[in-house]
């Protein structure tokens, strides 16, 4: 049997990562990075796949195609803070007529969406 233990993302800047996905998600580190290559990040709770944080000089992709869907129940307050701790507004050009998601990017250019999702939907935490 297989499961996800890791969604791996790579960065220019691990320690900036680090610090904006820890504010953006609560996910804390897992053990102190021996370098600044690599970390990786976990739910305090134990629950849920690890982000890891790769130094990488490859660019970002502009429609990457794999990314992180984050789930908020108030996706416009969410939003508002994301950009407040370094995420950009992506000017998306394949939004639908009436998206439940904003597309936004961290610190180092990796695309995420915030998706509006009612607080009793299943698995939401």
């Amino acid at each position: 049997m297989l499961r996800i233990g890791s969604v791996v993302l790579s960065v220019h800047d691990v320690a900036r990562s680090i610090e904006f996905w820890q504010l953006a998600i609560g996910y804390v580190l897992r053990e102190e990075p021996e370098d600044e290559t690599w970390a990786i990040l976990v739910s305090p709770s134990g629950v849920g796949s690890q982000i890891a944080l790769m130094r990488s000089e490859t660019a970002p992709q502009s429609h990457p195609r794999v990314h992180l869907d984050l789930y908020a129940s108030n996706r416009d307050v969410d939003v508002a803070r994301l950009m407040e701790l370094g995420a950009k507004a992506v000017a998306w050009d394949s939004y639908p007529d009436s998206p439940d998601f904003v597309v936004l990017e961290d610190p180092d250019g990796n695309r995420f969406c915030v998706i509006e999702k009612d607080p009793g939907w299943i698995g939401f935490r």
